[in-house]
């Protein structure tokens, strides 16, 4: 077997490892939520916009100086995403250094580098756009969660309603965020990958391992009881209105 061949056995698996762990994470966020990190987020932030538009003069500064602190955060992470993305076109574009002093084992070839530099673009604009996305969802919540409902309908119904669509939006913006931080995550390996595809494939396996401990949990059963409760208001409020 060449050193070469080994890009061709080690990057697939490296890359099926984080595919397969995001996919059975995916499953878990969709079928038990409330052991992920993501289903508890997700629930706390709809109750919180809730606390939020109660009282839209008494939160209302609170609410927005929250949401502005998110879009700092996901423009922070757009910014960087865009500046790694022109470094990454230079070092493709650039022929001053010899690229292949950096390689242990693997393909040294020039196409096997711009393969390598293109799969990190890619990375970083996948990440760009993604936190645009958050600040753009992030923007109309904070505009949205001031609206006084109360005074424009006397219906409680259509005021929940109201208050789960601020809060789909803002949940929205929140799951931009962290797809655009696992763009980020993503470009780890990829980037340990110019240095062989041994070290991507190990550095997959370290990645997946430490995102299981930072995406599952089990300590936060409340909100098991929380949403059944919310489930159980929302069945009572549909049929007094029916």
């Amino acid at each position: 077997m060449e050193k070469k061949d080994l890009d061709y056995i080690l990057v697939p698996s490296g890359l099926l490892v984080m595919v397969a762990y995001h996919m059975w994470l995916l499953h878990r966020i969709v079928k038990h939520p409330n052991n992920t990190v993501i289903g508890i987020n997700t629930v706390t932030r709809r109750y919180w916009v809730r606390a939020m538009m109660e009282d839209v003069s008494k939160n209302g500064v609170l609410a927005v100086q929250t949401l502005r602190n998110n879009i700092m955060a996901s423009t922070l992470l757009a910014s960087t995403a865009i500046m790694l993305s022109s470094l990454i076109a230079v070092l493709m574009t650039s022929r001053s250094w010899d690229k292949s002093e950096f390689i242990v084992f693997g393909d040294r070839s020039e196409l096997g580098f711009n393969i390598k530099f293109f799969s990190i673009l890619v990375c970083f604009l996948v990440a760009f756009l993604f936190n645009v996305q958050s600040i753009r969802y992030y923007s109309h919540a904070s505009i949205l969660i001031n609206v006084p409902f109360k005074k424009m309908s006397l219906d409680h119904h259509h005021q929940h309603l109201t208050a789960e669509y601020v809060a789909k939006t803002v949940n929205r913006g929140s799951y931009f965020w962290s797809l655009g931080l696992r763009a980020f995550y993503f470009s780890f390996p990829l980037f340990l990958w110019i240095f062989g595809p041994i070290p991507m494939f190990l550095s997959s396996f370290v990645l997946a391992f430490m995102l299981y401990f930072l995406d599952i949990t089990f300590e936060f059963r409340w909100a098991v009881s929380v949403s059944a409760d919310d489930n159980h208001h929302k069945d009572e409020e549909l049929e007094m209105g029916l």
